[in-house]
């Protein structure tokens, strides 16, 4: 599909309060975002073994080179003509956002954080998420959605509050940081989704990024060591292939079936799922604490889940685009 059609040729359906289209798409758009949060939930772990081999910003600009490779490569393979003139401030947000804030911030606090600490900061990504895209979307999400959502977002806090003793280091200011840009970068890309692929999304936005990638692998990994490793040379490999580029394609699409608000609460999970995959492949020790954490996240996910469908604002939309 070309993206410079996509728009007119989808049908008008009724999206709901949450911008979400008809029901018969929430469950695939649930399980491809689902499947991009289990995707997410394995970065900071790969990022943590990337670390052995390379410095932070080689790492950063390597991640960024091969997923626009990548992305580059899918785009002329399908001919995807080049977006429209308006789409291109949203796809510099997403950008700016998803494919250097984040990856870099977190990057430089994992350096003095732990993947597991790491995790629960940045659990509170949903909600940050769903708040930036009610500003820019006019959303009205009803008061039961946001009741559960700042329940999941306390759960989180008192987790992180816990296992950091209460202490703000370096690496929490970084961890702060990334949550507003990816947040923007998340709320943008969920918008864009409804005019375009997911994938089409994620893609350009990394081509755009690819001359300051090249500019930055080139300064940074001649004043950096780089000791290849099969962990780090993995962990390369997952953050750019498949967090980067395929995670947030499944990411971007399921957000434009269910609503980019909805979609963020499924990422409360992702904190959890991040500590079960520090725990087995780094051997960082979770505390006992996180099953308690878990099954109460879990049910504010699933509270969210029903309470988006009702009453609030009605918002005019097209369908979404499958790819």
């Amino acid at each position: 599909m070309r993206a410079k059609n996509s728009a007119t040729t989808a049908p008008s359906i009724a999206v709901s309060a949450l911008g979400t289209p008809a029901s018969r798409h929430r469950g695939s758009g649930a399980l491809l975002a689902g499947l991009g949060v289990l995707t997410f939930s394995l970065t900071f772990p790969s990022t943590v073994w990337g670390l052995e081999s390379f410095g932070p910003w080689s790492l950063v600009a390597l991640r960024s080179v091969l997923a626009a490779t990548i992305a580059g490569c899918a785009l002329l393979a399908g001919r995807v003509a080049l977006p429209e003139r308006r789409h291109w401030a949203g796809l510099a947000v997403v950008a700016g956002g998803v494919v250097v804030g984040f990856p870099l911030l977190t990057t430089l606090a994992l350096q003095t954080s732990t993947s597991s600490h790491a995790a629960v900061v940045v659990g509170l990504l949903p909600l940050t998420t769903a708040l930036l895209s009610a500003v820019r979307t006019g959303a009205r999400p009803p008061r039961a959605f946001w009741a559960a959502a700042l329940a999941g977002a306390a759960v989180v806090i008192a987790f992180t509050v816990r296992q950091s003793g209460g202490a703000l280091s370096r690496g929490d200011l970084y961890l702060f940081a990334a949550l507003l840009v990816c947040a923007a970068g998340y709320a943008e890309g969920g918008r864009l989704a409804r005019t375009m692929p997911g994938w089409q999304v994620i893609g350009w936005a990394l081509v755009l990024c690819l001359p300051l990638s090249v500019a930055g692998a080139a300064v940074a990994l001649p004043h950096e060591p780089v000791h290849l490793t099969v962990h780090g040379v993995t962990g390369l490999v997952w953050v750019s292939a498949v967090s980067t580029f395929l995670g947030m394609y499944l990411w971007y699409r399921g957000m434009a079936e269910i609503g980019v608000e909805r979609a963020s609460q499924l990422q409360l999970a992702q904190p959890l799922l991040t500590l079960v995959w520090s725990f087995l492949a780094l051997g960082e020790r979770v505390s006992a604490a996180a099953p308690v954490a878990a099954v109460s996240v879990l049910v504010c996910i699933v509270v969210t889940q029903r309470a988006g469908g009702g009453g609030g604002r009605r918002t005019g939309a097209g369908a979404p685009v499958r790819s």
